[in-house]
């Protein structure tokens, strides 16, 4: 690391902090992630999720891991350096992207997690945070909470930020697939168009309403797998809602008064 000279902390997550630094011997701008974790032995760096699945993806729309290193017990990731990530590009717009905007953006990220799913990893963590932009190149970012297509469930129940889980995620589904980075990337696109999260619920129960309200309540006719899982039983709650909504307006109508 002393061939590394930091330069301010660009951000603080769950497993690192990350910081702008450059590399002194050829003055190249990177990304330093310094895990908050100590590690005693290189075999427990090297197996690290995030490490295997970087190591075998090289695709213009995934960030790029240059180097991992070990000192004194800490564990570093040398990464490109990207300007900023999607969150703040959303937050800083004072108006609607365009269509062609949008389409640019969804094509690389797109691009990036066809390249990641054909080569054996779904991401379970895709959120505008973790998508990084320079000069209109979208880049994935963040393999920590990434699996294996191959690997055998059950599959760890808290993955994703809230905002961005797939309904079966939320109802504890102890096996999923790689579609829930689908519906990551769905939200993502409706974030583009309308500049703030499509189901900002405040607890996952919240969420599940908010997706409901949206897209309606699944039953066992449409999501027969879905009614088995483990929190299916919050759904009546939703499906009660609905039958009494929609009894409240059919004796409101015109004709019944």
């Amino acid at each position: 690391m002393e061939r590394y000279k930091v330069i301010r902390e660009i951000g603080d997550g769950t497993c690192g902090n990350v910081f702008r630094a450059y590399n002194i011997e050829t003055n190249e701008i990177v990304a330093v992630k310094k895990m908050k974790r100590k590690f005693y032995h290189w075999e427990e760096c090297i197996s690290l999720r995030e490490v295997k699945a970087l190591q075998k993806l090289n695709h213009p729309n995934i960030v790029q891991l240059k180097e991992v290193t070990m000192e004194n017990h800490e564990l570093f990731f040398i990464f490109e350096h990207m300007d900023c990530n999607l969150y703040d590009v959303i937050r800083e717009r004072s108006a609607p992207f365009s269509e062609e905007e949008i389409r640019k953006f969804m094509l690389q990220i797109l691009q990036g997690l066809v390249y990641m799913h054909n080569n054996g990893y779904f991401h379970r963590d895709l959120k505008p945070e973790n998508l990084l932009v320079t000069n209109g190149i979208v880049k994935i970012a963040d393999f920590g909470l990434a699996r294996e297509v191959c690997s055998s469930p059950p599959y760890t129940d808290y993955v994703s930020t809230r905002w961005y889980r797939a309904p079966e995620v939320l109802l504890q589904a102890s096996a999923y697939t790689p579609s829930i980075d689908m519906w990551a990337i769905g939200a993502i696109l409706a974030e583009l168009f309308t500049l703030s999260p499509l189901f900002p619920g405040e607890t996952e129960t919240d969420q599940l309403y908010k997706i409901c309200a949206v897209l309606g309540t699944p039953d066992h006719s449409l999501w027969p797998e879905g009614m088995n899982l483990p929190r299916s039983s919050s759904f009546q709650f939703f499906q009660r809602f609905r039958q009494e909504i929609c009894g409240s307006l059919f004796l409101m109508l015109p004709w019944k008064l």
